[in-house]
Formats: C-alpha cells, sequence, structure tokens
C-alpha cells in the first residue's frame, strides 16, 4: 500500500479542517464524504473530487477507503466508530472519543482486531511545550508532584455560537458542554502528564453565562495518591480569559502561561530541605530558567500523517483512541461529583454515571433555539 484511501464522516468546522488536511498529505487519498446534511456532503465531494454520501452506514457497507475521521456530533463518535472497525476500517476518531466513560469502554472493546489502527486527535500532545513539561515531569526532574493548577478559561464563547446548532450544548446532542467540547484537550494533557487522581470533586455551574442546559463554568478539586493536589477552572463565559499551566514539585516549578515555559528550580530538593534545615523561615534556594520553545507542532496536520504513518508502516501512534477514555473519565467525574454534591473515587463508575446523564436527558425540559438541525434529526440519522 502506498497510499491511505480516507474518508471524512461529518463535514462541519473541525471536518473541513480535516478535508483541507488530507489534500496536502501524499499519503493520503480522499475517496469519500458524509454528512447528514446533503449540501455539505455534495458541496465537499465536489471541491474535492469524491463520492458523496449523507448515511454512514451506506459508505462503510460500500467499501470506498480503508480509513475514516469521525468529525460528528460526540455521541455518533461511538456508533460509528464501531461500526467502522466492524466493517474493518482504520478509524481516527474525534476528541472526546465518547461522550461517558461506558461509551467509551464499548468503543475500545470493538477494537480487537490489532492490525486495524485506532487512533484519537489529541493534537495538542505535538506541542513542544506540552511535550517539555511532560518530559520534565514523566523524567522526574520536577521531583514528587505537589501541586497542580490549571486555569483554563479563555474558551470564551457568545450566544451565537451556542445557537449555531440544535446538538450543541444540550445533555441529548452533546452530553456536557465546556468539559466535553472545549477541554478534552487540556483533560488530556493533564492526564498525559500528570496521570489520573484517586478523587475528583467538582463544582459546576450549569448555563452560568449562557441560555444552555449544560456546564459553562467548572472549578474541580483533584486529590492524587501520593498526596499531590490539583484545581482545574474552565469556564466559556469569560473574556479576555487565563490560560496557565501550574506544577510544582519538590525540584521546583513550573508554569506556562502566553507563551512562555518557566522553570524555577530549587537547588536543594524542597522535601529534604524541609527535613534538615535548622533555621525557622528558611526556604531552599532557587534559580530560575525560561525554557526555549518554537512553535505549536504539527497539531492535526501532524496527527494525520502520523494515522497514515501507523497504517502504512506501523508507526506508533501520538494518541491512541484507547488512552482517549481518561479525558472522558475526568470530565464525567466533575460532572457527576457536581450532581452528588460530594467528591467521587476514581476509577469512576461507568454505569452509575451513564444512568444519571440519561436522567438528565429523560427529564430535560430545555427548548433549543437554534439555526441548524435539532439533535433528533442529528442522532437517527447517525444511527445512535
Amino acid at each position: 500500500m502506498e497510499k491511505v484511501t480516507i474518508a471524512v464522516i461529518g463535514i462541519g468546522n473541525i471536518g473541513n479542517l480535516h478535508l483541507n488536511n488530507i489534500a496536502q498529505q501524499p499519503k493520503l487519498e480522499l475517496t469519500a464524504v458524509c454528512d447528514i446534511i446533503p449540501e455539505r456532503a455534495h458541496g465537499a465531494a465536489e471541491k474535492y473530487g469524491c463520492r458523496a454520501y449523507t448515511d454512514s452506514a451506506h459508505l462503510l457497507a460500500d467499501r470506498v477507503c480503508d480509513a475514516v475521521i469521525i468529525g460528528t456530533p460526540h455521541y455518533a463518535h461511538t456508533t460509528i466508530g464501531i461500526a467502522a472497525m466492524q466493517a474493518g476500517h482504520h478509524v481516527l476518531v474525534e476528541k472526546p472519543i465518547s461522550v461517558h466513560k461506558a461509551d467509551c469502554e464499548r468503543l475500545i472493546a470493538a477494537h480487537q482486531d490489532r492490525q486495524i489502527v485506532f487512533a484519537a486527535m489529541f493534537n495538542q500532545r505535538t506541542d513542544p511545550a506540552y511535550q517539555k513539561i511532560r518530559s520534565l515531569v514523566k523524567s522526574g526532574e520536577l521531583g514528587q508532584i505537589v501541586r497542580i493548577n490549571w486555569i483554563i478559561t479563555d474558551w470564551f464563547r457568545p450566544e451565537a455560537y451556542y445557537a449555531s446548532g440544535g446538538w450543541r450544548a444540550t445533555w441529548k446532542g452533546e452530553g456536557g458542554g465546556v468539559l466535553l467540547n472545549q477541554c478534552p484537550h487540556n483533560l488530556d494533557l493533564l492526564q498525559w502528564i500528570c496521570g489520573m487522581p484517586a478523587r475528583v470533586s467538582g463544582f459546576c455551574g450549569l448555563g452560568v453565562w449562557h441560555n444552555i442546559e449544560v456546564e459553562d463554568q467548572v472549578t474541580a478539586y483533584l486529590e492524587y495518591p501520593d498526596r499531590c493536589t490539583g484545581v482545574f477552572v474552565t469556564t466559556t463565559g469569560e473574556a479576555p480569559g487565563t490560560n496557565r499551566l501550574e506544577i510544582a514539585g519538590d525540584r521546583g516549578k513550573i508554569v506556562y502561561e502566553r507563551g512562555s515555559l518557566v522553570f524555577t528550580r530549587n537547588l536543594e530538593p524542597m522535601i529534604e530541605f524541609s527535613r534538615t534545615c535548622q533555621a525557622s523561615f528558611a526556604k531552599p534556594p532557587s534559580e530560575k530558567e525560561t525554557i526555549a520553545i518554537e512553535g505549536k507542532g504539527g497539531q492535526h496536520a501532524e496527527v494525520l500523517e502520523n494515522f497514515a504513518d501507523a497504517i502504512l508502516t506501523g508507526a506508533t501512534l501520538i494518541a491512541p483512541a484507547e488512552e482517549g477514555i481518561h479525558s472522558v473519565e475526568l470530565a464525567n467525574a466533575m460532572l457527576y461529583s457536581s450532581l452528588l454534591g460530594r467528591p467521587v473515587e476514581i476509577p469512576l463508575d461507568a454505569a452509575a454515571y451513564e444512568q444519571a446523564l440519561m436522567r438528565l436527558i429523560a427529564e430535560s425540559r430545555f427548548e433549543k433555539q437554534s439555526a441548524d438541525v435539532v439533535a433528533d434529526d442529528m442522532t437517527k440519522s447517525f444511527g445512535t
């Protein structure tokens, strides 16, 4: 095989980005597009010279491609992903890989044939800043991690954004708000760099700043097994907002903000200094280093090329889709804790959270004002 034939399912904002990247990738050949809105499907097919479908089941049955990219609304990631793998297609799924942990488990369980490549679009893993931060943590250069703080409040969205699609910001159409749409990348990076916490306390505001029924304001407290604690703060209702990641360890502190990565190194490990120092108000001496970071990495295009290489040559994936369960579990845990009004343990009880989400859907009386297709039509057309 010299090229991978590929189809894009879901031609919205992200689907169009993938189409443009495929056109510039010599290892891929676009053979089909699919969208439940005929004008989108046929418009993209005419532009890129490929076949158009309005039903993903028909596309998969026709076997017009080796691989698919799934860029649909979130619930369909699970059903289309399972169907695609069962039909023998390689799969690259957008974030989040599923809406809730139980669906993640179902999707991952479908990946039984290891000849099938199953990847997730966690493009922020290609960013050299986050790669460097992960290296500092995983190598032990930062020492034992004692505190994590990520304020990621520059995800501002106006009301027009939520009105742009009937599925957006509803329990039935999206399964959540800022945690399921904007923050999967941040949550993936958080666990990729620091691992999973043992307990989560979430405080989620539903429709605080927008006319929506899901969370648009979140503060979460994370407790890790080794005494480390963390705070994760996000919202789509703040401007200009902040994006500041701070990780404190025994050997110093990392701060990443506005493209600048600063490592303040303790010249003597803090824990040992605390045990041995005889002065009451002393603290370890430190020195500050600004670590040079160039660019943002290859982002979506790099993950796409890596996906093709994994199919063609067996290259190691940047983001195996199985790892996508962790960011979903963190989002679910924050929401579930907030709904219950108490901390929840990790691993999260997937069945209990799924039942809670189904209750939210069943009890919803929210009337979505939208300029696009409603969630009911979307889910029927994609077979969920």
